[in-house]
């Protein structure tokens, strides 16, 4: 029987990130991929115009239709928005008998708030602890840990205060370091560098998205935290290297890289 993903996310009409990028990166992993939208968006290549978030109740509705007929083999959880809609998704986690894979969507590529101040609080108290993963970037990790985050030693100490917190495991992305495109896994007290070349383009929309559903992908698939990371590391990286360069602004990664 094939693997069944399930995302929770807002819906990026443009293709490159949220919803979309999570169903074509599922895809593409081979696995089935399910969808739960909490968040419309009005957005291009060029920036996001206008966003609406859904009842707690319509996405409520929406995860409880799915988890009664298709129980996924994992979960990734991306916008939110707001706090209502966070301590739903929270109280209906308690129900997940699978990996959970947490993307702290806080700002959009284009510099659009995603997660509102006030949820902020309640993501760590309510959410944050259910998570198996958390993948924050370096200005996610900042905001949730209250450490400046800018390096490799910054990035643990920031993943060891995020673990601290109830997470099972953090992975912090560097992808806005300077050198190699350098991510640190930290898992009970113990940390591991994923690294690949940095490839210089700005056709980067979508890729914390897509990392986190290629990594929700080959957990689905039954591998390891650090097995399905390794992957989903090379998947985005060849993602980005071979990016279709479509759109005026911050084009999105291409969702057909493929990878041995």
């Amino acid at each position: 029987m094939i693997p069944v993903a399930l995302t929770l996310a807002g819906s990026d009409p443009s293709g490159g990130a949220g919803i979309q990028a999570d169903l074509k990166t599922f895809h593409q992993r081979h696995v089935y991929g399910m969808a739960v939208i909490t968040l419309l968006t009005v957005q291009n290549t060029r920036g996001i115009r206008q966003v609406d978030i859904l009842k707690p109740s319509w996405v409520v509705r929406q995860l409880d239709a799915l988890l009664a007929d298709i129980p996924p083999q994992a979960i990734k959880i991306g916008a939110l928005g707001i706090a209502e809609v966070i301590c739903a998704v929270a109280g209906r986690s308690k129900k997940f008998n699978c990996p959970l894979v947490v993307d702290p969507v806080m700002v959009s590529k284009h510099g659009v708030s995603l997660l509102q101040k006030d949820a902020v609080r309640v993501f760590i108290k309510e959410l944050l602890p259910r998570a198996t993963l958390v993948t924050p970037n370096l200005s996610e990790a900042a905001a949730l840990s209250g450490i400046r985050v800018y390096d490799e030693e910054s990035m643990e100490k920031a993943a060891e205060r995020i673990a601290g917190m109830g997470a099972e495991a953090v992975l912090v992305k560097g992808g806005h370091l300077k050198g190699a495109a350098l991510d640190l896994f930290y898992r009970n007290g113990r940390t591991k560098i994923f690294s690949a070349s940095r490839v210089r383009t700005r056709h980067t929309h979508g890729t914390g998205c897509t990392y986190s559903a290629a990594i929700t992908a080959d957990l689905a698939k039954g591998k390891n935290l650090p097995e399905a990371i390794a992957i989903a590391k090379r998947f985005i990286t060849e993602a980005i290297r071979t990016a279709p360069g479509l759109g005026k602004g911050w084009g999105p990664v291409n969702h057909h890289a493929e990878i041995r």
